[in-house]
């Protein structure tokens, strides 16, 4: 039991990571240049990026046959079409915080089996899921900002209570998913698709700022800090 609330507090402060990203965009927007607010949102970019080349897709590899694992990575990158296409035609612009909440979850439900399996680098996972919730709270929060139906009280209790999936998420992964390393593996190629497609639609034309260059090399550094965090994830 005391584990259990060790995947269950590991998993509410790696959520909370939204919150505190969104609370950054909030305070802090008003005097932060274009520039460095391209360079955050590329950075978030870059941290989806690795999370989907270095952990989701080589763990959904590891369990799964070819034909699976393309099943469900296009799969999710369809789904996460369709619902781009329900979200704009209702004028709600929340791919970003989608995107965000499909990583958040697989990887909370594969920390919660990491503790399970008693595995080395189940700490230093979720902090590095926490601190990859930042950027990306940041940038959600940009984009729902934009939309007259969210104020950023609103936005911020949204990012709370989304946190909350992490527990119910990790303590999935820890109770029940891990003797099911296929199921666990579907739900991150399915996750993982989704994620790029949103990277690509909605993340990586927001980087782009005339007459400035440095933006786009916020993916470069939140790709290596995603790699980093990796090396030293598989060295332990």
């Amino acid at each position: 039991m005391t584990l259990l609330f060790v995947v269950i507090a590991s998993t509410l402060l790696a959520g909370l990571g939204m919150t505190v990203g969104a609370a950054l965009a909030c305070f802090k927007m008003r005097w932060i240049n274009n520039e460095v607010q391209h360079g955050i949102v590329a950075f978030g970019g870059g941290a989806l990026l690795s999370a989907v080349a270095l952990v989701l897709v080589p763990e959904g590899m590891e369990h799964t046959t070819p034909f699976t694992a393309c099943a469900f990575f296009i799969l999710g990158g369809l789904c996460f079409m369709y619902l781009d296409i329900f979200l704009k035609k209702r004028n709600t612009p929340a791919s970003q915080l989608a995107a965000m909440v499909s990583d958040f979850v697989p990887e909370s439900i594969a920390l919660g089996a990491a503790f399970a399996t008693g595995s080395n680098g189940a700490f230093l996972l979720a902090g590095l899921i926490a601190l990859q919730n930042i950027p990306e709270g940041f940038s959600a929060y940009r984009e729902l900002n934009e939309s007259p139906s969210f104020n950023t009280r609103k936005i911020l209790i949204i990012f709370t209570l989304l946190a909350l999936l992490g527990p119910v998420a990790g303590a999935s992964g820890y109770l029940w998913l891990s003797g099911y390393p296929v199921v666990i593996a579907c739900i991150m190629l399915f996750a993982s698709g989704g994620i790029l497609y949103s990277i690509f639609q909605d993340l990586a034309p927001k980087v782009v700022l005339k007459n400035h260059l440095a933006p786009p090399m916020g993916a470069v550094l939140g790709f290596v800090f995603g790699m980093f965090g990796f090396m030293l994830t598989a060295a332990s």
